[in-house]
């Protein structure tokens, strides 16, 4: 992910406006009326997806898009495999620099937080198209606001939605029964008392275990929409205050007395498997399942959520401004939105990641395909996964890794 040194070198190397767009671009709203000319423009363009190449599931559920919107739209898509989505964002900003406001090498990105922010603030984005999709019409844009706001950001139709994570903690029911478990920060305290040592998370500089104080932060502050607003020192301070009064009780009865924590997810699962600690936090609902499925985890295993809600947030695709061919980048967008596509997404024996559609708004005879499939037990229901909070202002979270390190690293 791009830090904030990065988007603040991108945005001194995009400088100032006076961009050359295309028909169709940022500030120019496309029309649900467009779209029969979209498709036929579409036909025959190649989409050039910059996408994070990281996990296979991912990769393969890329491809099998691939070969459906080139089935039914006669679009190709060739996945552009990326270490970083950085480094799709650098491309486009050295386009810009060069001149090149049309016809770019970019034509779709898997984007979120601030790479977003960094494209959206310097007007690098085609668009706003969304409203445009057919589809777009059963996303959820009241209950997820994730789906609309991303980090705090709005996005401003700039970006389709097409998978969602949240927090979830998982537990093995064989040893563990859901009853007995904390459903509220607060009560974390003294569940960790009756249970020292059974409890952990991973190292602070990783996502999940700066996630895990944000989760808390969230219950502790005494106003919580503070943290839709960039942090400063007093805010901070302020809002800050009850997590470290919790943090510090909870510290000493953590995993070997929170003196040392398992680097990523991964090893914090395996400290599960070998009986060591009793839950863990994890992004992705579907991680029961998945784990199952790979043999990682036991049949036993299982999710549950907070009851006052767990921070979620959702990934997005965006359109360059220059995209050399935007039309066909719209129609993938869309085929991302299908029913069909968002319930083969959240199947965990594709990616797991689960709908951003209200379920509401799908056809009857699509809801359906949103069921939890037989035989997985430990895949939790759209329903059982609750309110989804959103993320704070990205600064929290990088305040609360300084802070933690100041006050707990020695």
């Amino acid at each position: 992910m791009i830090t904030r040194r990065d988007t603040l070198r991108l945005a001194a190397a995009a400088g100032a406006s006076g961009l050359v767009l295309p028909a169709l671009a940022q500030g120019k709203p496309v029309a649900a009326a467009d779209w029969p000319d979209i498709l036929a423009r579409s036909k025959g363009q190649t989409v050039y997806w910059n996408a994070w190449a990281g996990d296979e599931r991912t990769n393969s559920f890329i491809a099998w898009v691939g070969e459906e919107v080139k089935k039914a739209h006669g679009v190709t898509v060739n996945h552009v495999r990326l270490r970083d989505t950085s480094e799709a964002v650098t491309r486009v900003v050295a386009e810009k620099q060069a001149g090149r406001d049309a016809g770019g090498g970019v034509d779709l990105i898997w984007i979120n937080g601030p790479n977003f922010l960094a494209m959206k603030n310097q007007k690098l984005l085609f668009g706003p198209y969304v409203e445009a999709l057919p589809n777009w019409s059963y996303v959820d844009t009241t209950k997820i606001r994730s789906n609309t706001v991303d980090f705090t950001v709005p996005v401003d139709g700039l970006a389709t939605p097409w998978r969602r994570a949240q927090i979830v903690y998982l537990y093995d029911s064989a040893r563990t029964e859901k009853a007995s478990l904390p459903t509220s920060i607060p009560a974390m305290i003294g569940w960790a008392r009756a249970n020292p040592g059974r409890l952990t998370h991973p190292g602070i500089r990783n996502f999940l275990g700066s996630t895990f104080l944000k989760q808390a932060l969230y219950e502790l502050a005494p106003n919580p929409e503070i943290l839709d607003l960039a942090a400063d020192d007093a805010s901070f301070a302020a809002a800050s205050a009850p997590l470290w009064a919790w943090y510090d009780q909870l510290r000493p009865l953590l995993w070997r007395q929170g003196q040392e924590f398992p680097e990523t997810g991964p090893a914090q699962r395996q400290l599960l498997v070998d009986g060591e600690i009793d839950f863990y936090i994890s992004f992705s609902p579907a991680e029961a399942a998945t784990g199952i499925a790979n043999r990682q985890l036991p049949e036993s295993a299982r999710v549950f959520v907070l009851e006052r809600g767990t921070i979620g947030n959702t990934s997005f695709v965006a359109i360059p401004y220059n995209a050399a061919n935007a039309e066909a980048a719209m129609v993938v967008s869309n085929f991302l939105l299908e029913p069909a596509t968002q319930a083969r997404a959240q199947d965990p024996r594709n990616m797991g990641n689960f709908t951003v559609l209200d379920l509401d708004k799908v056809p009857a005879a699509s809801r359906a395909l949103f069921a939890r499939p037989d035989g997985v037990p430990s895949l939790p229901t759209n329903a059982e996964l609750g309110t989804a909070l959103p993320e704070p202002h990205p600064s929290w979270m990088t305040r609360i890794t300084a802070e933690w390190e100041k006050r707990y690293v020695r």
